[in-house]
């Protein structure tokens, strides 16, 4: 048995000393730093393509630089998330933003100011009337696109920001297709039912099930493939379920972050071994379970 090495740590400690240190100790910590080494093997693997999800709204919470930091590993094969993420993304790259908050706020309050409240960061309602005029210019390009992944791609080619700042320009520029299975529970999806209720002229065709057939190509033709899950839900589940389809029955490398439990049944509670029954996750893959806050462990990990 090895003993705990007590961590030290000053201002002068670089993060990346901090989280290798932190895989001496014990808890919560050392997962972290388990996590990195595994986030280190996944990107340097040549063969191994890269699956990344993201639940939430990590887009407010500060976390869209630290996203484009990790699509921009060459092994990356996609970005599953929700339509929240992309939307504040959108309000992003359309010159609005978030706003640092308090969640003790008087939210009855908030709302005759026209504040939303996102925990402990707020944002002004009336971004999205940049939303509407930029779905309105735009619509007949929008009428062109076939699948939801053609439709989000659409929206990165016609931002003008640097991609840099933006996830979904990023992705655009670098063509990794980034899938939203209930793109429709969001704002941009109030935005598309905001158009389409106009009239006839404005109706739109999307297939909804082509995107899964892409992504399950993906899985097919991957020598390798690394899975990392920011919280769970449907980004988590539109990858593992795509995973059954892999050549050798699930993934090589895991990685997730949750503050959810398993015992509720739920997929975002569900640890990554769990997969290993529904042919998702190899036996012998390297994968961890990290509990914690993914605003904290996300830039540690990747750091």
């Amino acid at each position: 048995m090895k003993p705990i090495n007590h961590i030290e740590a000053d201002e002068n400690t670089k993060i990346s000393e901090l989280v290798k240190d932190m895989g001496k100790i014990g808890f919560g910590a050392r997962k972290i730093s388990i996590a990195s080494e595994i986030y280190r093997e996944m990107t340097n693997d040549k063969e191994c393509k890269i699956f990344v999800g993201v639940a939430g709204a990590m887009v407010p919470g500060g976390m869209k630089k630290q996203i484009i930091k990790m699509l921009k590993n060459k092994n990356t094969a996609c970005l599953v998330t929700t339509g929240a993420n992309l939307t504040h993304d959108l309000i992003e790259a359309l010159g609005e933003h978030h706003y640092i908050g308090d969640e003790r706020a008087d939210d009855a309050k908030l709302n005759e100011e026209g504040i939303d409240r996102i925990y402990n960061v707020f944002m002004k309602n009336s971004v999205y009337e940049k939303l509407e005029p930029f779905f309105e210019e735009n619509w007949e390009e929008f009428k062109k696109c076939t699948n939801i992944r053609e439709f989000i791609n659409k929206i990165g080619e016609l931002l003008v920001v640097d991609e840099e700042e933006s996830i979904l320009k990023y992705c655009y520029n670098h063509e990794i297709p980034i899938y939203c299975p209930a793109i429709a529970d969001s704002g941009i999806g109030m935005m598309v039912w905001g158009r389409i209720v106009k009239g006839e002229k404005n109706k739109i065709s999307i297939d909804a099930f082509d995107d899964m057939k892409e992504i399950i190509d993906q899985a097919w033709t991957a020598k390798k493939s690394g899975i990392i899950y920011v919280g769970g839900g449907v980004p988590k589940n539109f990858i593992q379920q795509s995973l059954q389809f892999s050549k050798d029955n699930g993934a090589d490398y895991g990685i997730q972050i949750s503050t959810d439990q398993p015992q509720w049944g739920g997929s975002s509670g569900a640890p990554l071994q769990e997969g290993i029954s529904w042919g998702k996750m190899k036996e012998k893959a390297k994968f961890v379970n990290v509990y914690c806050d993914a605003t904290i462990a996300l830039p540690m990990i990747i750091a």
